[in-house]
């Protein structure tokens, strides 16, 4: 089992983890952590464009000549795709982008990730982390005390709502609770800062 260094708020080593095996080392599944991330950012687009097709131009409701006679082709309507101004064919509509994908790899990808920030010794164990009030400054000094000066991942064990507060306004510095974590946060920050709680409720759902 790998054994993590707990610190407090102000810095300071207070003890050691021993993280679950099954959850924070294992062997990382980099095409399972891939297809996770498509599907996560694929769940992201709004899939709000959108083209009018023939019956929603407007015009176009009187037949332009007469079907014999005139030599030229047979035309029904003037907002026929083939004019222009004419309505778009399999144009884009609103639509939802997300799918879903079996429970076990999103689990398998979710070990993956956490895996991968212990192999990399980019994983950072709080023993707590509270305010009494939201204060960014606070947030800062914690993150100072630290040593983090990167893109950080803060997840703790419930929703802690005077740390998500204090946090928004750092740049590069996210605060989720342990339920919800994903591949996509972790991955793409560059240090993952875990209260013991939260690493116990992680291991809880996923070993």
């Amino acid at each position: 089992m790998p054994k993590v260094t707990v610190y407090n708020q102000s810095g300071s080593q207070v003890g050691e983890i021993e993280l679950n095996d099954s959850v924070f080392g294992i062997e990382p599944n980099k095409h399972v952590m891939s297809e996770v991330i498509i599907s996560l950012r694929a769940s992201q687009r709004q899939g709000t464009a959108k083209v009018k097709n023939r019956s929603e131009v407007r015009g176009g409701g009187r037949k332009p000549w007469r079907q014999k006679g005139t030599g030229r082709a047979r035309q029904g309507s003037i907002r026929a795709p083939q004019w222009r101004g004419g309505g778009t064919v399999f144009g884009p509509v609103p639509r939802s982008y997300a799918y879903k994908l079996p429970k076990k790899v999103r689990r398998l990808a979710l070990k993956s990730a956490l895996s991968t920030k212990v192999q990399e010794a980019n994983i950072v164990i709080l023993d707590q982390l509270t305010f009494e009030a939201p204060k960014t400054k606070e947030f800062v000094a914690v993150l100072k005390n630290l040593s983090i000066d990167t893109k950080a991942l803060i997840v703790t064990g419930d929703i802690n709502e005077n740390a998500l507060l204090s946090a928004r306004n750092i740049p590069g510095v996210k605060v989720v609770s342990s339920n919800a974590v994903n591949v996509l946060d972790i991955i793409g920050h560059e240090k993952l800062i875990m209260t013991e709680d939260a690493a116990r409720k992680v291991e809880e759902v996923l070993a």
